[in-house]
């Protein structure tokens, strides 16, 4: 009889930026034979009726709140409470279902915002995986506020280069979002009893960084969750995310008009799916964007905080506005000269990965990292100045920042730099590099026996 190669059941936080990347590495594991099933909570499957019928398999679990999701929860306290009392239950009756199956579950992947998890794994004699979906670099620092009970140390002896507004925003500002600070500490609870924690990062970006977190923990790098088809064309079925929780009628008619535009004229402008502006900081960035040829993605939630008439006066052959962009198609297409982020980690790895320059401009969380790490140690971009009295980054910064990447002195040494993380990422991806030797050390931990 064949030797079963494992079933891995991956469960991440119901969010987007959090579900594309476990679902990316799903698709990594079940190329290479094993099977996988990915959950969803009761609200989302609801909400978006994913395709069943794709490679990987779809389970549903409760967070609580299965009517109308997170915003019916009335703070995030109350909806990790919830998610923890009801994702257990909910989860280990997903794993008793499979157990008399042909393929019972021999693993949980878990995201490392739920580190309950890895309990019910226990419960069942499983392997367990928490998956990072920030970097090494990030995780190091809250690993070292957690064993400091929340405090933080400067300098930072094996990171000196990090000042105060470079360090996630719950260090530079103090008090703030205290229920998500107590989050992201939680992660590491008992990660050090995981038999891998795995990191959406790639080894020869944070060659550095891997060391010192692995110093605490079993570390493996088993990024970036891109598409195969983007990087190292292994996976021919890969060639998007195929998961979204957003409209995305739009993306046909965005990608059709960057085809348009001249080489390297476009500024791409998107700040996630969770980061806020206030109606100043609209005002200031649309004044600079104005100035120049751009794609600009503003959710519906943001739109209203646009300038009076912005939208009604742009001009349609040189600049777009959209509520929904095809991120991926947007970052290849060659009429992209710089991406304007707030340096989410996903939209940070997949500007390394495609090569494309950035203007920084980073809103919360670990971010402002990011940003420091995109400028000063991968110098792929440039860091925006916010002004220290108000908070904003000012009209003029943002011009410049963006000229800077564009056309400046050293444009050409970011394009330079964003062109080798690319190969460097798909020489992870390759058979033989970094990542897909992890990948395959993961797969010899959680096979049956």
């Amino acid at each position: 009889m064949a030797k079963k190669r494992g079933h891995v059941l991956a469960v991440p936080y119901p969010t987007q930026g959090h579900i594309t990347p476990i679902r990316q590495f799903c698709k990594r594991l079940h190329s290479k034979g094993l099977k996988t099933t990915l959950t969803l909570t009761n609200f989302i499957f609801n909400s978006i009726k994913p395709d069943p019928s794709g490679p990987i398999s779809i389970a549903t679990i409760s967070d609580g709140y299965d009517l109308h999701g997170f915003d019916s929860s009335g703070s995030i306290h109350n909806y990790l409470q919830n998610f923890k009392t009801f994702g257990s239950k909910t989860i280990a009756d997903v794993i008793r279902k499979h157990q008399t199956s042909d393929n019972p579950i021999t693993s949980i992947v878990y995201d490392a915002f739920m580190p309950w998890a890895l309990d019910v794994a226990r419960d069942f004699g499983l392997a367990a995986a928490p998956f990072f979906t920030q970097s090494c670099a990030v995780n190091y620092v809250y690993y070292l506020s957690y064993i400091n009970n929340g405090s933080l140390n400067l300098p930072i002896g094996d990171l000196p280069f990090l000042e105060l507004q470079d360090l996630p925003s719950f260090f530079s500002v103090s008090g703030s979002y205290p229920a998500y600070f107590e989050m992201v500490l939680q992660q590491f609870t008992n990660f050090e009893k995981a038999d891998f924690v795995l990191v959406n990062t790639f080894q020869d970006l944070e060659l550095h960084e891997n060391e010192l977190l692995s110093k605490f923990c079993p570390v493996l790098t088993v990024g970036p969750s891109v598409p195969s088809m983007y990087l190292d064309q292994r996976i021919k079925s890969d060639t998007d995310y195929d998961l979204t929780l957003f409209d995305s009628k739009d993306a046909a008619f965005c990608t059709s008009w960057l085809d348009t535009r001249p080489q390297g004229s476009v500024v791409y402008v998107a700040f996630g799916s969770m980061a806020r502006l206030d109606n100043v900081q609209m005002e200031e960035l649309a004044s600079a964007v104005s100035k120049f040829s751009f794609l600009w993605v503003v959710r519906d939630s943001e739109e209203a905080k646009l300038p009076s008439g912005f939208i009604e006066t742009v001009d349609k052959d040189k600049s777009l506005v959209l509520k929904w962009s095809p991120q991926l198609e947007v970052l290849t297409n060659k009429a992209i000269g710089c991406f304007l982020t707030h340096c989410g980690w996903n939209s940070t790895m997949e500007a390394l990965t495609f090569g494309v320059p950035m203007v920084a401009m980073p809103q919360w969380t670990d971010q402002p990292m990011n940003a420091k790490y995109i400028q000063d140690v991968w110098k792929a971009g440039v860091r925006v100045k916010t002004d220290k009295e108000s908070g904003i980054v000012k009209r003029e910064d943002i011009e410049f920042s963006i000229k800077e990447v564009m056309e400046g002195e050293k444009s050409e040494e970011m394009k330079t730099n964003a062109k080798k993380w690319r190969n460097l990422a798909v020489k992870s991806l390759s058979e033989g590099g970094s990542t897909d030797i992890n990948i395959d050390t993961f797969i010899s931990k959680v096979q049956s026996k």
